[in-house]
């Protein structure tokens, strides 16, 4: 102690000093938070009025410190979580149990949102509350990396298990098939022995229709689980149509009408496998008489166009020979319409249909370098097209 020093004079010398050395530590943090860009961290009071801010804030919710200071940190949240009461519940989670933490969408100046990574920790002085601080981060770009790795987790184990499904309609197929052969040419003899008997002539046609539905069903499982090879070769849709024309009127029931509208451009020349073609059409007649369940008509047209491509817009406009299946029927909801080339997905009741028929007929299209086209509204029928590219010299 300095002579002559009063006890009180030594105590205000060292309460200078420690006010002096609490400045210095309290500029060093201010100096410190101000620094920090990549988090937004702030003070706010009891009732969540923010108090302070710093440049990471402004960077990441675009506000400056005049436009928020003084204003409820609420204004960072979504709509519908403010109305929820999420920031005063986050705040009395904080002061009850010393801490909060969390992940969500949080709102920017600009109104777009943003996936923060949040913490809150309660401020006390002498044991009581006197604030809260707030910290938080942009984590946008972890989020969608998390969320893409997600879904390419699922897409891979639903590619598997598709995979699997269509090891097993292969083989069942295969199987179905050769009994199926066997089943028609019984038919065909016995309708040949007694061609004079007209009730079992009509008892053989019945049969054949049946198994030409089974034929139909085999097909697209062979399709489907990739159990056919594509004979591509040079033809035109009209002659195809014209060749299946008996198959294809079979396909129909009851008063269906089914009517073929062949025009020059389904004369071009195109690139594919015949059979495929044919059981891609035969899917979608027999889609269209389920749909009309026994009365309406079925109209089958062809004709060329020249179009982009869907898949490219970037790719030049080139010509395609289009066949169009359409029908009169009760069409199909958006719903219906967003799911109609998934496998195995159907609206008929059990034991009508496969799932697979629209699906054989995307996967045809898209092997031969073409792309379909579905043009429907609930109560205005259907219409299904399937796009094919024109072999170069064959309009």
């Amino acid at each position: 102690m300095a002579v002559g020093a009063e006890p009180w004079q030594f105590c205000f010398m060292g309460n200078k000093r420690g006010a002096r050395h609490d400045a210095d530590r309290s500029r060093q943090l201010q100096l410190l938070v101000e620094s920090v860009t990549d988090y937004a961290i702030y003070v706010l009071d009891t009732d969540g009025t923010i108090l302070t801010w710093n440049p990471g804030g402004e960077r990441i919710k675009g506000y400056s410190a005049e436009e928020v200071i003084g204003t409820n940190f609420s204004r960072f949240y979504t709509e519908s979580d403010a109305r929820s009461g999420l920031p005063a519940q986050s705040l009395m989670t904080a002061a009850e149990q010393g801490r909060f933490s969390t992940e969500g969408w949080r709102v920017r100046k600009d109104g777009s949102r943003f996936w923060a990574s949040v913490v809150i920790e309660p401020i006390t002085e002498n044991d009581h509350l006197v604030g809260f601080a707030k910290i938080t981060r942009d984590i946008t770009d972890r989020y969608d990396a998390s969320r893409q790795l997600q879904m390419s987790k699922r897409a891979l184990l639903a590619a598997q298990n598709l995979e699997n499904v269509g090891k097993l309609t292969l083989g069942l197929a295969h199987d179905f098939n050769n009994l199926l052969t066997v089943m028609v040419n019984s038919i065909e003899l016995i309708g040949a022995r007694h061609p004079d008997d007209e009730r079992l002539q009509k008892l053989c046609d019945t049969a054949l229709r049946a198994a030409d539905h089974g034929s139909l069903l085999t097909r697209q499982l062979l399709s489907y689980g990739r159990g056919t090879t594509h004979a591509s070769q040079r033809t035109s849709l009209n002659d195809v149509l014209r060749q299946a024309s008996e198959l294809l009127q079979r396909a129909r029931s009851g008063h269906t009408a089914l009517q073929f509208e062949l025009g020059t451009g389904g004369e071009a020349a195109i690139f594919v496998d015949p059979a495929q073609l044919e059981a891609a059409v035969l899917n979608l007649i027999v889609n269209a008489r389920d749909a009309l369940d026994g009365h309406g008509t079925i109209l089958v047209t062809t004709r060329a166009e020249h179009r982009l491509s869907p898949d490219d817009p970037h790719d030049p406009p080139r010509e395609y020979a289009i066949v169009e299946v359409r029908d009169d029927g009760p069409g199909m909801t958006p719903e219906v319409l967003a799911k109609a080339g998934e496998p195995f997905f159907t609206t008929k009741d059990v034991g009508r249909g496969s799932g697979l028929g629209l699906s054989q007929v995307f996967g045809f299209a898209a092997q031969s370098g073409g792309f379909i086209n579905i043009d429907s509204h609930a109560g205005c029928g259907t219409s299904v097209s399937i796009f094919l590219p024109i072999e170069p010299g064959g309009a």
